[in-house]
């Protein structure tokens, strides 16, 4: 029995689908490190006077994430998305991969930087995937969310919020940041029970509000972080996110919404 032991090993080893991507993510990590250890290079330049030695400090710490941007995979199952995001050619890929059943794939270190949002941009920072974390959730984008995928990422977020001290405001939808090209996670995501839990912006109750002639709806998108490049799409994305609507009418009701989280 003993001699079938390191057999056992090996066969178990090499029964993980991952391995190969695995080790390449291995190596990849491994030059970024070779990359952080080395000394800042000089600049070759005659107008900038170099010092005769490196003066290193010893006060950092690695950049952190403020942004988590949920998204839906559009795809048809995890195994799928998990092997566009180990194909070089399809340039994608997030932190945290969510399954229907609740499984939670980690495929990326949150410090470094994953290829999910994209073109686009929140609050005038155009470069989000520098500073967020992008967290894909198995759905076609067109199916309700079960509650076992739901749990597994309110469980996430909250660790996530916690670790890194995100703000509420900084939770949000793909769609939000780039509303001229994406939709999700779409309308049958539960933005209003993840606010609840302190994971995203809501507002309060509109009964009773008054809003004055003078209200702009396009600027209050843009105070609450939307681009209005493309205003139509923006107020679209918007009704998505905190109306569960597809439609881009601005009612009275949606300037109500408005209003209330512009102030």
């Amino acid at each position: 029995m003993r001699f079938l032991l390191p057999f056992f090993f090996v066969l178990l080893a090499c029964s993980n689908p991952y391995r190969s991507t695995n080790k390449a993510y291995k190596k990849q990590a491994k030059q970024f490190a070779k990359t952080l250890r080395a000394q800042p290079p000089n600049w070759q330049s005659d107008s900038i006077l170099q010092p005769q030695y490196w003066a290193g400090t010893v006060n950092f710490n690695l950049r952190k994430p403020n942004y988590i941007v949920i998204h839906h995979t559009a795809q048809n199952s995890c195994a799928q998305t998990l092997r566009t995001f180990q194909l070089t050619r399809t340039q994608v890929s997030a932190h945290y991969v969510v399954c229907k059943d609740g499984t939670v794939h980690h495929m990326l270190n949150d410090y470094l930087r994953a290829w999910h949002a994209g073109s686009g941009s929140w609050g005038g920072n155009t470069d989000v995937n520098s500073g967020s974390i992008g967290i894909e959730l198995d759905n076609n984008g067109f199916e309700p969310f079960p509650d076992t995928q739901l749990n597994s990422l309110m469980a996430l977020l909250k660790r996530l919020k916690s670790s890194y001290n995100i703000p509420d405001q900084n939770f949000i939808a793909h769609a939000d940041l780039a509303p001229r090209r994406k939709n999700d996670p779409n309308i049958h995501f539960p933005w209003k029970l993840f606010a609840e839990n302190g994971l995203g912006r809501w507002y309060t109750d509109t009964t009773g509000v008054v809003v004055p002639e003078t209200f702009s709806h396009w600027q209050a998108l843009r105070l609450i972080g939307y681009s209005i490049a493309d205003s139509t799409a923006a107020m679209l994305a918007f009704k998505r996110h905190y109306m569960q609507d597809s439609s881009a009418v601005t009612d009275e009701a949606t300037r109500k919404i408005l209003y209330v989280m512009s102030r």
